[in-house]
């Protein structure tokens, strides 16, 4: 039998399993706070965005809100002309401000859903190495974006379940 810290029994049962855990889509850990651009824009004004809010993947949409593409930083440092080229800082940031998103994004882009399963999803983001999946809605539209990141802060929560269950766990001496 284990008890608590006061002493009272506990259940043999685990406080937490994952194939019970409450997030089990997509929609429970995607990132709804989004900072889409639109096709037209200047690769200026992707690199101050994710300079600014600390992001890594702009979501491109189309004049109708429609989800078209994705910008990443490793795309903008794959464009952009090499330090190695001694091209001054000056130089480059003049260069961004005439080239157009749509000359860079990628439009062939995996997306999801809010309501496809999260395991799914995690799995086929490291089947193929993707940073971040677009999340869309039937009608192409934008709703969120399933990052990286997010499934760090998912797995550090887990930890955290796991850690508190084996705390409260603990066999009474």
């Amino acid at each position: 039998m284990r008890y608590d810290r006061l002493g009272n029994p506990l259940s043999t049962k685990p406080l937490f399993r994952l194939e019970t855990f409450a997030m089990k889509y997509v929609a429970d850990v995607m990132t709804r706070d989004l900072f889409p651009l639109k096709s037209d824009q200047t690769l200026n004004v992707v690199r101050l965005l994710m300079r600014t809010v600390h992001i890594r993947h702009v979501p491109i949409l189309d004049h109708n809100e429609r989800f078209v593409g994705l910008l990443s930083h490793r795309d903008l440092l794959a464009y952009s002309i090499s330090k190695l080229a001694n091209i001054d800082p000056l130089e480059q940031k003049e260069l961004d401000r005439h080239i157009p998103i749509k000359e860079v994004m990628r439009t062939e882009v995996a997306t999801t859903t809010a309501t496809t399963d999260l395991k799914k999803a995690i799995k086929l983001m490291m089947k193929n190495k993707f940073g971040c999946l677009p999340v869309v809605d039937r009608d192409g539209s934008l709703v969120g974006i399933i990052t990286d990141e997010d499934i760090k802060r998912l797995a550090i929560r887990l930890l955290e379940k796991e850690e508190e269950r084996l705390r409260l766990t603990q066999v009474k001496p």
